[in-house]
């Protein structure tokens, strides 16, 4: 039982219940709750990269510690205790209470978005919003060409770069590369259109006409799934306990 194998649409739902809940929480302690909860249910139902989990945190990090500061320097003036002054504001508690409780804020949507994306197969989640969420197949398929067209776009592009290199046009340094971007959108239109042209024909070949389909990879709701969902929902419910408590 892990988040990989969860169902894609139950998690999404669930995630963005947490999220939408969190919106109107105004106190510190219930997004750090949820932030080292989620870490804590990451690391037992999850592999994760802790890593490659680091690397994506940074600039919402950033982000966090910008609310913080502009919250801060910026902040409409309240009544109460001056804690400090900054710059010449006096900084009162009810500042440094909202500061800090926009920037947990970030890191707790932050933390619920990468378990979501670091957990979740994109090809499963199209498959189950098809079958859980009702999604029309002409918008899934469309998604599914959209993922397919990017490593053909970067391919081509580097098939035409190579193309102009043997025609003698040297491009020594990035910023050469930059520059010559102008003389390849024609020629990568060009190939785009073609190669949606032939999708389209493929698709349409195989009786694709957006009415209802049979499914060959079906995504199942199961316990496993609603058992996790649970923990998370009772996360949140941890959480808003020991903000109001």
């Amino acid at each position: 039982m892990t988040f990989h194998e969860m169902n894609p649409t139950v998690k999404f739902v669930t995630v963005t219940c947490l999220m939408f809940g969190l919106a109107f929480m105004f106190n510190p302690w219930t997004p750090l709750a949820v932030f080292i909860g989620t870490l804590v249910l990451q690391s037992l139902f999850a592999n994760v990269s802790w890593k490659r989990w680091g690397l994506f945190m940074i600039p919402f990090l950033l982000t966090a510690i910008g609310t913080l500061w502009t919250t801060l320097v910026f902040g409409k003036a309240s009544s109460g205790e001056v804690v400090f002054v900054l710059f010449g504001n006096n900084v009162t508690e009810e500042n440094v209470r909202l500061a800090v409780t926009l920037a947990l804020r970030v890191l707790a949507f932050t933390a619920l978005s990468l378990l979501f994306t670091l957990t979740t197969d994109p090809k499963r989640f199209v498959y189950s919003l098809m079958q859980q969420g009702k999604l029309s197949p002409k918008i899934a398929y469309s998604v599914f060409v959209g993922f397919r067209f990017f490593p053909i776009l970067k391919h081509e592009l580097m098939q035409l770069y190579e193309t102009h290199a043997l025609r003698g046009v040297r491009l020594e340094t990035r910023l050469d590369h930059v520059r010559h971007v102008p003389k390849l959108l024609i020629p990568l239109l060009a190939g785009s259109i073609r190669q949606a042209e032939r999708i389209a024909f493929s698709m349409e070949a195989r009786a694709f006409t957006g009415d209802k389909r049979t499914t060959y990879e079906v995504v199942p709701v199961t316990r496993s799934d609603m058992l996790l969902a649970s923990l998370l929902l009772l996360l949140f419910g941890v959480s808003v306990w020991i903000g109001i408590r």
